[in-house]
């Protein structure tokens, strides 16, 4: 598994189809978060609301990296075609740390701020519930489920609008209102993390999905 993480790490960089999510993530980033000084709470949710188009767009990339005869010289050599998923939103998973990693400092070289760790350990959940969510829907509507590219993209757009303007019922939505509207990051943090463990399931799920739909047309 590691080693096909480094494999597609690599093909990523080599292709360099990485630039567009990450400027994304930097320039949303920037723009969200400049000469910010306000609570910590709502700057790192406007960090994670950066984190979430741009864990879609990173997950699409990825899965769509090779075409269908290189990809299944890799499932040939990997040994199954679940291990070359898995290996996938590990990949993807690791990106997106790397992202929250700039996410958390970053913000704090814009803006007038001083961190706690409870401020650091709640930007690092409200991102990665956001990435979850974002690798989630890169995943359903990646190359993998849908031949036509221009289907897949209005799929993902609509899931995008989905979570974030579903009131009460996304988590991503609810994260970023409450995050929004709080002003202690220690009393934010265990429901956050509640949203992250939500999330993950989200992404299982969505894993699984895409490798039955892969397999039934396989």
């Amino acid at each position: 598994m590691i080693a096909l993480v480094r494999y597609m790490s690599t093909v990523l960089l080599l292709s360099q189809r990485y630039l567009a999510p990450l400027l994304l993530f930097l320039g949303l980033m920037a723009v969200l978060t400049s000469s910010d000084t306000g609570p910590l709470t709502a700057t790192y949710a406007s960090v994670a609301g950066a984190m979430l188009p741009c864990s879609v767009w990173l997950t699409m990339t990825l899965t769509g990296l090779e075409d269908p005869a290189h990809r299944s010289i890799v499932v040939v050599s990997a040994g199954s075609p679940l291990r070359v998923l898995l290996a996938t939103a590990g990949t993807a998973a690791l990106w997106c740390l790397l992202l929250t990693a700039a996410g958390l400092v970053l913000p704090l070289l814009f803006g007038t701020h001083t961190p706690g760790l409870a401020d650091l350990a709640l930007g690092t959940a409200a991102q990665l519930t956001c990435a979850f969510t974002g690798m989630a829907i890169g995943l359903v509507c990646s190359r993998l489920v849908f031949r036509r590219q221009g289907h897949a993209l209005v799929l993902a757009l609509a899931l995008l609008l989905a979570v974030l303007l579903g009131k009460g019922v996304s988590p991503v939505n609810i994260l970023l209102t409450h995050l929004q509207n709080a002003s202690d990051s220690a009393d934010a943090l265990a429901p956050t993390g509640a949203l992250l463990a939500i999330t993950a399931g989200f992404l299982a799920a969505a894993v699984a999905m895409t490798q039955a739909i892969t397999r039934r047309k396989a």
